[in-house]
């Protein structure tokens, strides 16, 4: 099984987020510990993070048959992002859209997102847990 994991916009830049309350938790650290979660089941993650709305259209669009869910954390995407939108629901892939809780908020919550469909289940929370509970859901469904 393939899921793949969208990161969004700036959260290449989650460890500022994290250093306002005194932890070193970064974009990589998040990825090996989701790899590591994946490791000794039958997952293969396809991983990849982008502020540009083409780029994430393209990793959906061209891996969307080979894939069995998308995970994405869409940040600012989730308010407005009609497109990426759009292309979640025409590939009809199961989806788990995950939103951090504070301090690792980066704008947008669960209440504030567009990205409301049959589909698409919200996982809000902090970031690493969050993450694998919403991979978890992919991977049970």
């Amino acid at each position: 099984m393939t899921i793949l994991i969208l990161h969004g916009p700036n959260l290449n830049l989650v460890g500022l987020k994290s250093a306002t309350v005194g932890e070193k938790l970064t974009l990589d650290k998040i990825n090996r510990a989701i790899r590591l979660h994946v490791r000794k089941k039958d997952i293969n993650l396809k991983i990849i993070q982008t502020h540009k709305e083409y780029i994430a259209i393209n990793f959906i669009q061209r891996n969307r048959n080979s894939a069995s869910g998308l995970v994405i954390t869409p940040t600012s995407w989730a308010n407005y992002n009609q497109t990426i939108f759009e292309t979640i629901k025409i590939t009809d892939l199961q989806t788990a859209a995950v939103y951090f809780d504070k301090p690792y908020n980066l704008g947008t919550g669960e209440k504030d997102t567009i990205f409301i469909a049959d589909k698409i289940k919200s996982f809000s929370g902090e970031p690493i847990d969050t993450i694998k509970s919403a991979i978890d859901h992919i991977a049970n469904n």
